[in-house]
């Protein structure tokens, strides 16, 4: 299938994008990466009035310590993700979620900002940014505001994002964690996730197991009154609701969710001095 009629806007600049943004409001779409967003189009699974292409945007595809934090820009690619020292200092657990990203054609062209705006209850990179306790920025014409990376999505496709606003950049506090592990399961046809678990010292965080990526908190209260990595994971999937369908039962998504945690709790790894 091909796209139905769209109109077009290609911002020169930030400035640019978040007037058109502002004129055009909920009728315009945001267009990173396009590797969710283009698919959808084609196959008219997603209804768009007009394209906001953000591939000239070269100021917003950066990593860099600022102060407390790791600023990524929206527009950062997965591949630097595989690459940047700082990443590999400060947060290694994105260059191995990344690595789990499609393939390397994927990779060159999806981007961070992309991956959050979409939504997607299974992607890999948010479920170790909600794990690193990540904020993203939200930024209109009228200034920004910093939304908690685990609070952005509210259901799969729908963010808090507001009508004028563009996600611009991902907050990721410093010092990064000590001890690491990020675990996931695929189905070998697929390219995305089932299940996937990031943690991050005493942070875990759970993709594929409800509408949204979530924390798994009592996983967490259970190590931190001392419990360990297999009596921890009892709790994956206390309070979650899981899809039902043909990529995985619910049971079965459960029982990769108790599984998983066990064995990313077990290999927490790389610890930093």
């Amino acid at each position: 299938m091909i796209p139905a009629h769209l109109r077009y806007h290609r911002a020169g600049d930030l400035t640019e994008a978040l007037r058109l943004r502002r004129e055009h409001g909920d009728l315009l779409r945001p267009l990173a990466g396009g590797q969710s967003l283009l698919p959808a189009l084609k196959l008219r699974r997603d209804a768009v009035d007009t394209l906001l292409d953000l591939g000239r945007l070269t100021e917003l595809s950066y990593v860099a310590a600022r102060g407390d934090h790791l600023a990524i820009g929206a527009l950062t690619r997965y591949h630097l993700l595989l690459t940047d020292p700082l990443v590999e200092r400060h947060a290694p657990i994105l260059a191995a979620a990344a690595a789990s990203v499609g393939d390397p054609q994927v990779r060159h062209a999806g981007t961070v900002g992309g991956a959050l705006a979409q939504a997607d209850p299974a992607a890999d990179v948010p479920t170790a940014l909600v794990a690193l306790a990540a904020t993203a920025v939200l930024t209109s014409v009228d200034g920004a505001r910093l939304v908690p990376v685990a609070e952005l999505a509210v259901a799969p496709g729908v963010t808090v994002c507001r009508p004028d606003e563009l996600l611009t950049e991902v907050r990721v506090p410093l010092p990064g964690p000590r001890r690491w592990s990020y675990r996931t399961f695929a189905r070998p046809a697929l390219e995305w996730s089932l299940v996937a678990v990031a943690v991050a010292d005493g942070r875990v965080a759970l993709a594929g197991m409800d509408d949204t990526i979530r924390r798994a908190t009592a996983v967490e209260a259970a190590l931190a009154e001392g419990a360990g990595p297999a009596d921890a994971a009892a709790y994956a999937d206390q309070g979650c609701a899981p899809p039902d369908d043909v990529r995985g039962s619910a049971d079965y998504r459960r029982h990769l969710s108790r599984v998983l945690v066990a064995r990313a709790l077990a290999d927490r790894n790389r610890e930093r001095p």
